[in-house]
Order: C-alpha cells, then structure tokens, then sequence
C-alpha cells in the first residue's frame, strides 16, 4: 500500500463558514502557539481574520464560494495540505455546498486527518502524531482506476 510521509512540521488548512468564523477564532487563540509551529493556509475571510487575530502568517487562498474549498482540495492531491481543521455549519445551506462535499471526499480519498468541530479539532491538536513524523497508508486506488479505464472503453 502507498504511503505519505508527513513531516513534524505541518501543513495545516483552516476553514470556517460564515457562523463558524468566532467559534474558530476563538478555537484558534486558544491553540496559537501549537498553529504558529506549523504552516497555515486558511479560505478568505478566515484567513484574513486569523492572520489579524494571530499575527502569525498565513497563506490566504479564495474565499470557498469563490473557489478556496477547490484550491485546497487541489492542495491535498498535490500532497500539500497534512491536515484541516473546518468549522463548517451543518444548520446552513451554503452556495458553495458541492465544492464542500468534495473537499471533505478528497479529504477521505487522500487520508487526511480532518476536523469538523472544536472538540475533534482539540483531540487533533493534541495528538502525538501532530508533534512528530508520521507514515500516512494511503489506499490503493489501481483497481479501481482500472475498472474506470475498462468501463469507458467499452
């Protein structure tokens, strides 16, 4: 099975919707000494507002209804993104919510440890793996990708 080396140094993306953006300020506080170690990217707004809050720097993509969600998908393909943290709101439909749903499947696809809420994104943090390298197993996706090449000849 491939794997995916991961460094003690991660790549961390940032995400909150519209509702989520106090909650992952104040998350983001709280835990500034562990994010300032790491690479931080965040969509839009919430990037501008974490750098502000922080005074760390981050590399501030799109806002996710103008493409960041898709640029940090492209991100994880691209073995560029270790780990996210995304305060998304389950009680809000949101204009974007396609490119979401395929950030969080790209995410599984890709083996990325994910955040959804404050209490996994504390037990994230926290975790040793976090803090050290790390040997990510990626899933050996060959024979579907045959079937796929098999299926589109016929």
């Amino acid at each position: 099975m491939p794997n995916r080396h991961l460094t003690p140094h991660k790549r961390i993306a940032l995400v909150a919707h519209d509702h989520k953006k106090a909650e992952i300020l104040d998350w983001a506080i709280k835990n500034r000494d562990f994010l300032s170690q790491h690479q931080l990217f965040a969509t839009g707004t919430t990037g501008r507002l974490l750098e502000e809050t922080l005074k760390v720097p981050i590399v501030k993509l799109l806002s996710g209804p103008l493409g960041g969600d898709q640029q940090i998908g492209a991100m994880i393909a691209e073995e560029k993104i270790d780990a996210i943290i995304f305060f998304w709101d389950p009680m809000e439909s949101q204009p974007h919510d396609p490119d979401v749903k395929a950030l969080l499947r790209l995410a599984v696809v890709w083996n990325i440890p994910m955040a959804c809420n404050r209490a996994t994104a504390d037990f994230l943090l926290t975790s040793p793996f976090m803090h050290q390298e790390y040997e990510s197993q990626l899933t050996d996706y060959s024979t579907y990708l045959k079937r796929q090449v098999r299926e589109n000849l016929t």
